[in-house]
């Protein structure tokens, strides 16, 4: 895992000598800034001073240290001895500079700092949560007498600058300092550490396996069951069954396996997903839930997690598991698998590590004896993600793995309706069937539009109703940051009609929620989804706007990637005709299949209108607007 490491006196040394930026820069591995410098500088050796101060010097100190399976980073983890029982002790300090702080609109976990812009979390709310996250994700934490304590050291502050800190009770986790407290600070320091070398207990720290504690898997197993109201059919139920079975058949053969569930959207892989999570942390397996998507995995935390930051942590991200250990864990649960990509490497990855890079299936297969990946292969949308039946089973047969495949038939979104997806699969030329002529089955409502004011017309109409209602478009218009007063800038325009994209970043700006959040907050309405936003989500009501990378010409539909916006594209100079062509056909796969009773197309190309006019036979949306929908049965005509 990492850490700068050194001794309290080591840094004292490298303080001294004026080197110590350089070296933590050096381990870190990513872009320092000139801030993240100061701060090293300004912070670390008072520490280390303090530490001396107190007898100390011999304790461990891991710097900038790295939560496992997260790109999170604490500021120093002291290790050493335990003065009382000669135990490893631990002891997680966040260090703050902040010299004047108040309570934000009297909450006791969010504060005000002076010359910070916005609210920031309480400095005892962030310890606790870093010592719980460790307790519940360390091997070497899980049976201790002793629990790992924490404090914030605000060492430039004294106690009338920032008495609202002290508000909220502390616990040993939660301890907070000032500068005007350094004396209370250091007899704390001995309460917990002994005046000799904490190098051996700093080496458990650092190569402790990382899984999910028993503690934790309890708590999630209750947590999830009652939240959870799943029912598993058919092909569900199978593939849940294969799952568990899988896992006692690793378990009882001493032996790996994988299982790869494929299915359409609506099949319920998330269902199945969350269910065998739930069991598994019942039957105390080591489990976790992964994802490629930042939007799925942050509405899972939210709504799945329902305020709780320990069930939130069992739902991580595929690029999590670069340093995890082999078979660490019973059974990885890899949702939305299609959005593997290639390697785990991005901009914050240390060069160190960026040059050892495995490839990313590599990785979340190792992970764990039973790893599951749930997938469609029609929603890879992105260059560079490749997650398939064929590609997940052949990389495990190399492995001489044995792999268990379960598909998914039976739909669940677009109204239980098997022709509509089969009809837009043949649209889009996916499957390698001809395009058809719509007529309605009963059980999915498609519609088209004349204009966006019309769709949206229709979807505000709904949406007013009490059902749920959005609109996505594919990527063919500039995506601007907010302005400077928090406000979006209208960039998706169609004629006179202009909206914004969804928000950027998971921050809401002004009543509009951030992107995690889009599809299942109801002010997520008015923006414009992109399929990055809306890719694993569901409403009933979606609004497609086909732009002009999908056109209609001579009677077939052909793609444009010039027309496309999307920076994935501009930046993958090899991506060929060929894979552009897929891509933008399976946005728009993912697209129009994300509504449960109905959707609302409208292409801005004329001759596209056209040609889906001669496809979709049902009214026009100006004389059904208001017309009732009765158990999801369409009023075509």
């Amino acid at each position: 895992m990492s850490a700068f490491r050194t001794s309290a006196d080591g840094l004292l040394r490298l303080a001294t000598s004026g080197t110590l930026a350089d070296r933590i820069a050096e381990q870190v591995g990513h872009a320092v800034s000139p801030s993240e410098r100061r701060s090293w500088e300004r912070s670390l050796p008072m520490l280390a001073q303090d530490l001396a101060d107190a007898g100390l010097g011999q304790v461990e100190m891991l710097v900038e240290y790295q939560l496992p399976l997260t790109s999170k980073r604490v500021d120093v983890v002291l290790a050493g001895v335990h003065p009382k029982n000669a135990d490893d002790s631990y002891v997680v300090v966040e260090l703050k500079q902040w010299s004047q702080a108040e309570s934000y609109e009297g909450s006791d976990r969010l504060v005000l700092v002076e010359h910070a812009r916005g609210p920031r979390l309480h400095p005892g709310v962030q310890v606790g949560d870093y010592c719980e996250y460790l307790t519940d994700f360390l091997g070497v934490l899980s049976h201790r007498r002793s629990p790992i304590v924490g404090a914030a050291y605000l060492h430039n502050a004294v106690d009338r600058d920032v008495n609202d800190l002290f508000a909220r009770r502390p616990t040993e986790q939660s301890r907070i300092f000032t500068k005007q407290r350094r004396g209370q600070f250091l007899d704390y320091l001995r309460t917990h550490l002994a005046p000799t070398s904490g190098a051996a207990a700093a080496d458990r720290f650092l190569t402790s396996a990382v899984r999910p504690s028993k503690h934790l898997l309890t708590y999630a197993a209750q947590e999830l069951k009652e939240r959870s109201h799943f029912t598993l059919l058919d092909e569900q139920r199978l593939a849940y069954e294969l799952v568990l079975h899988a896992v006692e058949r690793a378990r009882a053969a001493d032996r790996k396996s994988v299982v790869v569930v494929s299915g359409g959207p609506g099949s319920g892989k998330s269902v199945i997903a969350l269910s065998v999570l739930g069991e598994l942390a019942r039957q105390q397996r080591s489990v976790m839930h992964a994802t490629g998507s930042r939007s799925f995995t942050q509405t899972l935390r939210r709504y799945a997690g329902k305020g709780s930051t320990r069930l939130k942590n069992l739902f991580g991200y595929f690029n999590s598991f670069m340093a995890a250990e082999r078979n660490g864990l019973d059974v990885l649960i890899c949702d939305e698998a299609h959005r593997i990509r290639e390697t785990s490497v991005n901009r914050f990855t240390p060069k160190a590590k960026r040059d050892k890079a495995r490839p990313q299936i590599d990785e979340l297969i190792a992970a764990a004896r039973v790893p599951v990946f749930l997938l469609d292969e029609h929603q890879v949308v992105k260059p560079g993600e490749l997650g398939s039946v064929d590609v997940i089973s052949a990389y495990a047969k190399q492995l001489n793995l044995d792999v268990e495949v379960v598909s998914l038939h039976d739909q669940f979104r677009c109204g239980g309706s098997e022709a509509y997806e089969e009809w837009v699969l043949d649209l889009l030329g996916l499957d390698g069937g001809e395009p058809s002529v719509w007529t309605g089955d009963g059980r999915f409502d498609l519609r088209l539009a004349e204009s966006p004011e019309e769709m949206e017309a229709f979807l505000q109409a709904k949406q007013t109703a009490g059902e749920t209602a959005r609109m996505s478009a594919g990527y063919c218009w500039p995506w601007s940051d907010p302005r400077p007063d928090d406000s979006l800038v209208p960039d998706v325009q169609v004629g006179g009609w202009t909206r914004p994209w969804n928000v950027k970043s998971d921050r809401s700006v002004g009543d509009a929620p951030g992107s995690a959040f889009w599809a299942t907050d109801p002010n997520g309405f008015g923006q414009v989804g992109c399929v990055y936003t809306a890719q694993g989500f569901e409403y009933e009501w979606s609004g497609v706007i086909i732009g002009p990378d999908l056109v209609a010409r001579d009677g077939r539909l052909v793609t444009q990637r010039t027309e496309s916006k999307d920076p994935a594209f501009r930046s993958r100079k090899q991506l060929s005709d060929f894979e552009a062509d897929r891509l933008i056909r399976n946005t728009y796969k993912v697209l129009m299949t994300r509504g449960m009773r109905g959707t609302i197309l409208y292409s801005t190309d004329p001759e596209t209108r056209a040609y889906l006019a001669a496809l979709v036979h049902v009214k026009r949306l100006v004389e059904t607007t208001y017309e009732p929908v009765v158990d999801g049965a369409a009023l075509h005509s």
